[in-house]
């Protein structure tokens, strides 16, 4: 038996539109272990439009059961879309990002967070009329939000924004649906996130 990792978030994490192997918290827990860390595939608990409120009301149902060897969090961008302002989303995410520390056993360097990405960029945004500099205004204030509710718990905050930004409205990087990352895209989420992570796997956990 490996190491347990808990994923959390939304479509982004369950992997909306792609196979499960194409997950990015698949992808990560598969890259650790060609590295020699023994982790386990991630028990997810997310789901396409949830926001954070919902998030928490997912992992209160699923109850899953600590401590975890990596806890990820990304979540967001759907309290964005339905227009909450970021002074709502601050203390939620300050919340969840509390919650992910506990299941990790309160150990900062087993908790991970992704920036959230652009959605503006993508066809769905364009064909959606929606102001898509405002959205990713809306985005930038959340993501600068979180990283720093991040650098206060010792978090490390992995921004895979700018990644959507450059790519995100490629056909190849996204779904069918025109909205959401295709497995290639999350091929280079979790590239970054693996960047992190195996620094972090290397330092001592307290």
């Amino acid at each position: 038996m490996g190491l347990p990792y808990l994923a959390l978030g939304d479509s982004y994490t369950i992997g909306e539109g792609v196979d499960p192997a194409g997950r990015w918290p698949m992808q990560l827990a598969a890259a650790l272990r060609d590295i020699g860390v023994a982790l386990d595939d991630p028990t997810i608990i997310a789901t396409t439009g949830w926001t954070t409120d919902e998030l928490e009301a997912g992992i209160d149902a699923d109850a899953p059961q600590g401590p975890f060897d990596l806890v990820s969090l990304l979540i967001g961008v759907n309290d964005q879309y339905r227009g909450r302002s970021v002074d709502e989303y601050r203390p939620r995410f300050t919340a969840l990002l509390q919650r992910a520390l506990a299941f990790a056993g309160d150990r900062a360097p087993r908790v991970l967070v992704l920036s959230i990405p652009d959605w503006g960029v993508t066809p769905y945004a364009v064909a959606s009329g929606r102001d898509r500099v405002q959205i990713g205004h809306e985005l930038d204030a959340y993501n600068a939000a979180a990283a720093a509710i991040c650098a206060e718990h010792d978090v490390a905050f992995v921004d895979i924004t700018d990644l959507s930004r450059q790519w995100g409205g490629e056909t190849v990087m996204l779904a069918e649906d025109g909205l959401h990352p295709s497995a290639a895209m999350y091929t280079l989420w979790h590239q970054r996130a693996f960047d992190v992570t195996r620094v972090l796997w290397a330092e001592p956990t307290r």
